[in-house]
């Protein structure tokens, strides 16, 4: 996928020590964040780590409570017309008038969006397997769900923001959004914005990933990247230990006895030399995937959880 720049003047979205809080709860916690242009930028996070939190300040529905945020280089507080008339939405909750038709949500999205394009839209109902005339009522989850992604990308907004898009879907229903969202960044360079917990999702399309956990940024970096500072490795001792075995970097340490397996970050020669002054043995040495990095960051088995 294409890979765009993080200065701020050409990011569609930048945080700036973001913070929110809901009465006595802060949400979101200092968050500096800049989305690269052209390309798939993955949120994750469990439920209640800031994911919406932070989208709904994007979209400025909420005022922060302190830092910033800007869309485009605008505050979508104060010019939220000009913010929004350059993305597409889609919520968890697939939000649509239930008692319109397909064609006829078309048709009302439609005179929205002075870029709207018929063709395009037509396109994505026949993929999607959309019936123009099923009402919205009568749709799967799935087709909803859908349904709201075709309103979101047929005026080929700079910027698609989903928000938990296939949560509580089927593994069909996934498919064809993820396939939509591959689609948008390789057609002409657009950028995405794509919250999930559903790590497993958001490592197969994100260019770059940031990881939120109890409302703060546990990590922000390209997949190469996190792929290449990250490692698991199986360590074994000639003698049981008492205690966990002490490595720098690392991040999550599980195990007993002569057998422990660490995720850890940082330069793997480093790891090996740290390995062999404690005297053990490295014997498994694996790539660990996004999940097991974000379990390792923000789980209970965590090192400084």
């Amino acid at each position: 996928m294409a890979k765009g720049t993080s200065a701020g003047a050409e990011s569609p979205v930048l945080a700036d020590r973001l913070t929110h809080q809901y009465g006595r709860t802060t949400a979101l916690s200092g968050v500096s964040l800049s989305v690269p242009r052209g390309g798939v930028f993955g949120l994750v996070g469990e439920n209640g780590a800031g994911k919406t939190t932070l989208i709904k300040l994007m979209l400025g529905l909420l005022v922060p409570t302190g830092g910033s945020v800007s869309m485009f280089g605008m505050d979508p507080v104060r010019k939220p017309e000009l913010v929004l008339a350059r993305l597409g939405y889609l919520s968890e909750d697939h939000d649509l008038p239930l008692w319109m038709r397909v064609n006829e949500l078309i048709r009302y999205n439609r005179s929205f969006y002075p870029k709207w394009d018929d063709a395009y839209a037509e396109e994505l109902r026949q993929q999607f397997g959309l019936d123009a005339g099923a009402k919205i009522k009568n749709l799967s989850r799935g087709q909803r769900a859908l349904a709201g992604l075709l309103i979101a990308l047929a005026h080929k907004p700079e910027l698609l923001v989903l928000d938990e898009p296939s949560s509580g879907l089927d593994a069909i229903a996934r498919r064809d959004i993820l396939a939509a969202i591959v689609r948008t960044v390789a057609d002409e360079g657009r950028t995405v914005f794509f919250s999930s917990h559903l790590l497993d999702e958001v490592e197969r399309v994100a260019d770059t990933v940031a990881m939120l956990n109890k409302g703060k940024l546990v990590l922000c970096a390209s997949m190469d990247e996190l792929k290449a500072q990250h490692h698991t490795i199986t360590l074994q001792f000639d003698q049981p230990l008492q205690t966990p075995p002490r490595i720098d970097g690392a991040l999550s340490v599980e195990g007993g006895g002569r057998e422990w397996t660490i995720v850890c970050n940082g330069r793997m020669d480093a790891v090996r030399a740290a390995a062999s002054t404690l005297g053990a043995t490295i014997v498994e040495e694996n790539t660990p995937s996004l999940e097991d990095i974000f379990i390792a960051r923000a789980g209970r088995g965590a090192v400084n959880a």
